[in-house]
């Protein structure tokens, strides 16, 4: 989704954020893309346009905007966090051979509730379902058929 410069003003100034060039070239990049970028890829991405943009500032910039609920950080494997822009209520399909992820909108998913007895008093403020599987690439390239639990996703 490619915003406008006043859309992305707008949203920055809802938030309290001050909107410099690299802070809006870094959400930018993220708004425009479905593929839940790494840190490391927004860098690249970035420095075309800012070459003296370093890691750290892609870094901090992806924590401020964070904190700000501008994005979400997704972070299945622990090694390394991937963000996503959309911020509307939706849930993950995850790629267990390529590991792309791929957002999945669904009314009947976003209605889940934990019923009182189970919660133990927990307050549950959201949630986000993940499926884990192959993707059709993957399937194609029998990706799937090398795995030991490939059994349990059919």
């Amino acid at each position: 989704m490619r915003l406008t410069p006043d859309e992305m003003r707008m949203r920055f100034r809802e938030r309290g954020l001050k909107m410099t060039p690299q802070r809006a070239a870094i959400y930018q990049a993220l708004a425009g893309t479905v593929s839940h970028p790494t840190a490391e890829d927004l860098h690249r991405h970035v420095r075309r346009q800012h070459p003296m943009i370093s890691p750290n500032t892609v870094y901090y910039t992806l924590g401020v905007l964070r904190e700000a609920g501008l994005v979400h950080e997704v972070n299945y494997w622990h090694d390394r966090s991937r963000f996503d822009a959309n911020i509307t209520p939706h849930h993950h399909l995850v790629c267990l051979g390529c590991r792309s992820i791929q957002d999945l909108t669904d009314e009947a998913l976003d209605r889940l509730s934990v019923s009182g007895r189970l919660k133990g008093g927990f307050e549950v403020t959201g949630h986000r379902v993940e499926f884990h599987g192959y993707c059709s690439t993957c399937c194609r390239a029998g990706r799937h058929l090398s795995r030991p639990d490939h059994r349990r996703h059919r």
